[in-house]
């Protein structure tokens, strides 16, 4: 192998002070970017209320367990701290929800 076919390998150049970041800095803007994935439900049900955003029908308390949230895009690890990938969903609503494309593609054949 010649010296012109070899990849010469750059050591990466210091960054001017002010420009690097530190981890913690990182991971801390990360989390602000984002709700996490155990807290998304809450704070779904905080922005969005106690209430199935298909049918409309409220929940209390005592009934919330029966309240999901669905993710918009279909991609559960997408949680932005405004909810604007959330709705909230009854588990019936939820259930429609996931199976019309089931349904769509056993019609379709």
């Amino acid at each position: 192998m010649g010296s012109r076919q070899r990849t010469q390998l750059r050591k990466p150049q210091p960054k001017k002070p002010g420009e690097v970041k530190s981890a913690a800095d990182i991971i801390r803007e990360l989390k602000e970017g984002s709700v996490s994935a155990s807290n998304y439900r809450e704070q779904s049900l905080k922005i969005h209320g106690l209430i199935c955003a298909k049918c409309g029908r409220e929940f209390d308390t005592k009934s919330r367990h029966l309240l999901t949230v669905h993710h918009k895009d279909g991609n559960h690890r997408n949680n932005p701290a405004d909810g604007s990938n959330w709705e909230n969903l009854c588990i019936y609503c939820h259930d429609d929800e996931h199976s019309r494309g089931l349904l769509a593609d056993y019609l379709r054949k």
